[in-house]
């Protein structure tokens, strides 16, 4: 297999239009109100797992209502909030729109089955991404990834998105690209170099494959990838017009990464 050819993610500019004053994110979605409720806190670590568990359930539930399920392909991960090197992910053949929190298997990093549905079967090359990405990216709490049409269909570029508007700009020098396709990752090495490709970013789009979202909470990693997919048919539809595009400015962009892709939104 020829090396791996990803692009390069550039690190995030701390910046802001020099006529808007800092604010608080979560305090500037409220006009004058209460602000929202971030993400809960915990005193056992049995109730954040199943807290953990039900989103993750309710994101499968998500997916399939957004046309996600692709046979047995896809699957969500969740690292278990008591042990570091121990993720949850969905069993293999199972629907989207059925699964449920009691459904989801624990393995550790090794591959071993400590924990959860241990009657179900895990996608061997989902192991081989999931767990990659856990083993490199020690705060990163969540993955998605599935085989979506508009993900795919922009996949076959092998370009990053376009800051072509307001909701793009969450993946703002934040999504790289891994545009070196392996085939389906059943070997370890393919989800290494997945993971190398993801880097410090939020997504990477798998050149003739999907999409791979992360976050530290579930819901921040299933939000992601459905904003993902969104803007992926957003720039293919741009793209069909034939039209020249007016980007956002690297200014405007930084700014509404910094207010908008946080773990709370």
């Amino acid at each position: 297999m020829a090396p791996s050819a990803t692009l390069p993610l550039p690190s995030q500019p701390a910046v802001q239009p020099s006529n808007t004053k800092h604010v608080d994110p979560m305090a500037a979605m409220a006009h004058r109100g209460k602000a929202l409720p971030g993400i809960p806190e915990f005193k056992l670590n049995a109730d954040k797992r199943q807290w953990q568990l039900e989103h993750m359930a309710a994101a499968f539930r998500v997916f399939a209502r957004e046309g996600y399920a692709e046979g047995i392909s896809g699957h969500i991960s969740v690292r278990d909030p008591e042990f570091e090197d121990r993720f949850w992910i969905n069993p293999l053949g199972v629907h989207f729109g059925m699964l449920k929190a009691s459904d989801m298997i624990c393995v550790n990093i090794e591959g071993d089955v400590v924990g959860g549905n241990v009657d179900g079967s895990i996608n061997a090359a989902g192991f081989q991404i999931h767990s990659a990405v856990h083993r490199a990216r020690k705060d990163v709490h969540a993955i998605c990834h599935t085989h979506s049409v508009h993900g795919r269909a922009w996949s076959a570029f092998a370009k990053p998105l376009d800051m072509i508007n307001q909701d793009v700009c969450y993946f703002y020098k934040a999504h790289s690209v891994y545009a070196d396709y392996g085939g389906i990752a059943n070997e370890s090495s393919e989800g290494q170099r997945i993971a190398e490709s993801l880097g410090d970013g939020k997504a990477a789009i798998l050149m003739n494959h999907g999409l791979l979202t992360v976050g530290e909470t579930v819901d921040e990693a299933a939000f992601l990838f459905c904003l993902m997919e969104r803007s992926c048919k957003v720039q293919l539809l741009a793209h069909a017009t034939g039209l020249e595009k007016q980007v956002v400015s690297d200014e405007e962009a930084a700014y509404n990464f910094k207010m908008a892709s946080t773990p709370v939104q």
